[in-house]
């Protein structure tokens, strides 16, 4: 090994142990330089040496993460970077400059660089508008729109929100704490381009039966500029009610700068059916009823209806509508007290139940059946008038209810499955739709029901499920 290299390290190590000066350590420095004048001028510097990696001032936006970009320390050429030591920390939840120190090697052999770090909020505050141009009837006054503008840092900013209204221009601006700017210009037109508006009173598809009188529900029109334009409203109207068809009805209107607005009410016609059997199942799904009543209507070959909850497993709610029968709306919970104690309590459960029918079948429902039926007067316990008010509410929104005009009984009227036979068979009629009241909850039920279609069908009666074109059948509204 030559001397020089011998010598070189033990600079090395003299400098990385050595943080005082005594005079051994001077006679050695003196003897050190000139050694290194002799080696060459490039091993003159007997300092460690730091690099930054990156700029040596940067500048993060308010609450972005401060991510260092690296460092390098270098000692005669070898690489010490694993001894540096760094010192600071940047908090950016707060506005500021802070400092990140990078230190190598002791005493008057070390060496420190510094990097700033200033935490600043760079960013524009936002202004929930769109950037769309302004339309205004003409001759009108041009308003500004309600504006929030948030910002980073600020927070809400909606109050110091600037409004320019000019000609043809209207201009948002906002400014921050900081000085960031966010401006929105919109351009102005006295144009009136939107097209008038026409509601269909009830529900915009009606089903009415041969010789029937049909009545218009009405209608209201409206638009942006001319405001009413109700008894502007065209109909055409080809409905013919004495043949069984589907028929569209189209309403039209026209505002003075000519746009028009346009509905479409379908009208179905069809011929009342006198002696058809609509078995109806309530309370369900559950397995060891639902599943062996489903066995039974397929192996005779027989639609039904099930009115089902929120009660029993989907897979057969999946089943029924998979097998061709009519999954309907019943409730989600039968809980009486919670479901009349109001409109809104009512409507609620409706929507729960109509939701999981929709989640597993992929189809809205739009017929229902009310706990305890329309007639019922258990709901006068908790909301006096509730049943006249939902049952004109739910069909103002294109529900149908069903209530029935045959009860089989099982409910708690008995539990004998020849009497819930007898209750359903006794009570048949050839002159109107007969709708049976059944629960599929009920395994006398389960058991009648193959013996309730056989005489259906020995004794000429059709069966059918109910659709939204099947006749209501309705019970008096007693609260």
């Amino acid at each position: 090994m030559s001397s020089r290299l011998k010598l070189k390290r033990k600079i090395k190590r003299f400098i990385k142990t050595k943080g005082y000066i005594s005079p051994t350590t001077i006679a050695l420095f003196c003897i050190v330089v000139l050694l290194v004048v002799l080696f060459g001028a490039y091993e003159l510097l007997l300092l460690p040496k730091i690099d930054l990696k990156g700029k040596n001032e940067v500048v993060i936006n308010y609450k972005d993460k401060y991510v260092e970009k690296g460092y390098k320390a270098t000692l005669l050429g070898d690489d010490i970077t694993s001894d540096v030591k760094l010192t600071g920390k940047v908090n950016s939840k707060k506005l500021g400059t802070y400092s990140i120190k990078y230190k190598v090697g002791k005493g008057i052999f070390s060496r420190t660089v510094e990097r700033k770090v200033i935490v600043a909020d760079t960013e524009k505050p936002k202004l929930d508008i769109s950037k769309d141009d302004v339309y205004v009837c003409p001759g009108s006054e041009v308003k500004a729109e309600e504006v929030k503008a948030t910002d980073n840092y600020d927070g809400d900013l909606s109050k110091k929100v600037q409004v320019n209204i000019g000609k043809d221009k209207i201009t948002y601006k906002v400014i921050d704490s900081s000085g960031n700017t966010n401006k929105i210009v919109k351009n102005v037109y006295f144009k009136d381009i939107e097209k008038p508006v026409i509601t269909l009173n009830d529900p915009s598809q009606l089903y009415l039966y041969i010789g029937d009188n049909y009545q218009e529900p009405g209608l209201k029109a409206v638009d942006n500029c001319d405001g009413d334009l109700s008894n502007k409203v065209t109909v055409e109207n080809n409905t013919n009610i004495a043949q069984v068809g589907e028929y569209t009805m189209v309403y039209k209107v026209k505002d003075t700068a000519g746009n028009e607005g346009n509905a479409t009410r379908k009208v179905i016609v069809n011929e009342k059916k006198k002696g058809v059997v609509y078995l109806t199942f309530d309370d369900g799904p559950q397995s060891g009823t639902t599943d062996v009543i489903l066995n039974i209507l397929k192996e005779k070959g027989v639609k039904a209806t099930f009115f089902v909850t929120n009660k029993g497993p989907d897979d057969l709610i999946k089943r029924e509508f998979d097998e061709g029968h009519t999954v309907a709306l019943h409730t989600a919970s039968h809980d009486y007290a919670r479901i009349y104690s109001s409109d809104e309590a009512y409507f609620a459960d409706l929507n729960a139940v109509g939701e999981r029918v929709k989640r597993i079948t992929g189809q809205e429902s739009k017929i229902i059946r009310f706990p305890g039926g329309a007639s019922n007067t258990i709901s006068r316990r908790y909301s006096p008038g509730i049943m006249s008010r939902i049952t004109a509410r739910t069909l103002a929104e294109g529900y149908k209810y069903y209530d029935w005009n045959i009860s089989s009984g099982d409910a708690g009227g008995t539990t004998d499955p020849n009497q819930v036979y007898a209750n359903v068979v006794n009570n048949l009629s050839r002159d109107r739709a007969n709708i049976v009241l059944m629960h599929d909850i009920k395994t006398h039920t389960r058991d009648a029901i193959g013996r309730i279609i056989d005489y259906c069908k020995n004794n000429g009666y059709p069966m059918d499920k109910i659709t939204m074109s099947t006749e209501m059948v309705t019970q008096r509204v007693n609260n």
